[in-house]
């Protein structure tokens, strides 16, 4: 298993976040970030793209997770959440 050291550049934070913060607007409002449906982010992603800040860089991560089968990532941290 890789160490923290080995990914530079990786920040657990944003991992984090995605098992803490909730979705501030829309169908899916104060859903946990990490339990929006691909589908949603699927949508938001064709429909003029993700918000700007740091909510759309928590959706595109998401996203990315989720369209990649990464999902595992979350696991350990929503257990801990």
């Amino acid at each position: 298993m890789m160490q923290e050291e080995e990914l530079p550049g990786l920040n657990p934070q944003i991992l984090q976040d995605l098992v803490e913060a909730k979705m501030p607007f829309g169908k899916y409002k104060d859903t946990v970030l990490c339990n929006i449906p691909v589908s949603y982010l699927e949508w938001m992603k064709r429909n003029g793209g993700f918000p700007k800040g740091k909510l759309g860089m928590q959706l595109a991560t998401l996203f990315e997770i989720k369209t990649n089968g990464l999902e595992d990532l979350l696991k350990p941290l929503k257990r801990r959440y």
